[in-house]
């Protein structure tokens, strides 16, 4: 919108996605450019090193082709099993991130987290553990999946005018708050 990200509106109403589409992504991170002195002196250096002679490039600890292999390896042979401790783990999770809803002044729960984002929950934690090759997802796979959930969410379903995590924001493009107000606007016109 507007060819900036104006942090006055939401995260869809910025990024101009369905909310049917943007739902299905189980972690949304904003990447803004804020300007910073030291932040914009070290990213214009390595710019302009790249156009020397020799290019001055920091080398990734990988090459491509390790990388590739590896992940095309983890992706065919590694299936993480869900152990009891992270079984335990996801349900608290889960049940932590349900009880950030609130209640609003006509007693409507604002929806801060649905069974996506507990299946979200479980797919991240298997895929931490399976980047590490291991065969059994532990309960720190579910605390570090839920730590990225809760960052993520927290950027991307909050709702700039009451500052609340608000997940009918992504999954109608709605906040509870609008829908309140229009169902409010709508009892009232039907009084007229």
């Amino acid at each position: 919108v507007e060819s900036r990200y104006n942090p006055n509106l939401s995260v869809v109403d910025n990024i101009k996605l369905p909310p049917t589409l943007l739902s299905r992504f189980d972690l949304i991170y904003l990447v803004l450019d804020s300007p910073n002195a030291e932040h914009d002196r070290h990213l214009a250096q390595h710019l302009v090193g790249l156009y020397f002679e020799t290019p001055n490039v920091v080398q990734p600890p990988l090459d491509q082709e390790t990388l590739r292999d590896y992940i095309d390896y983890a992706r065919e042979n590694i299936h993480p099993e869900i152990s009891d401790e992270a079984h335990k783990e996801l349900v608290e999770a889960y049940l932590e991130l349900r009880g950030v809803g609130y209640q609003s002044g006509n007693g409507t729960k604002t929806i801060s987290a649905t069974t996506r984002q507990l299946e979200s929950l479980i797919r991240l934690s298997e895929a931490l553990a399976k980047m590490r090759y291991e065969e059994v997802v532990t309960k720190h796979d579910v605390r570090e999946a839920f730590r990225l959930m809760k960052v993520a969410t927290q950027a991307a379903a909050t709702d700039p005018r009451t500052g609340r995590i608000d997940m009918d924001m992504i999954a109608t493009g709605r906040s509870t708050v609008d829908r309140e107000m229009e169902e409010t606007l709508n009892i009232g016109l039907k009084e007229i």
